[in-house]
């Protein structure tokens, strides 16, 4: 899983932290656990400001 594949990123997100309320997750912390998810293979380094937002909006859309 690459940082471009926004959809399945928050999907996982969602799955294995049904407990976390995306709305208010810091950036910092968002981060941490994408790259901490099982399938994700790309540079910890390349997870932006921008991708993160989008990460933080499907997985807002995805528990709503």
């Amino acid at each position: 899983m690459k940082w471009t594949d926004v959809q399945r990123i928050a999907e996982e997100l969602f799955d294995k932290h049904p407990e976390v309320d995306p709305s208010t997750i810091r950036f910092v912390d968002l981060h941490n656990m994408v790259v901490d998810l099982e399938n994700f293979d790309d540079d910890h380094h390349r997870g932006g400001e921008k991708v993160l937002e989008a990460i933080q909006q499907a997985w807002i859309d995805e528990a709503s």
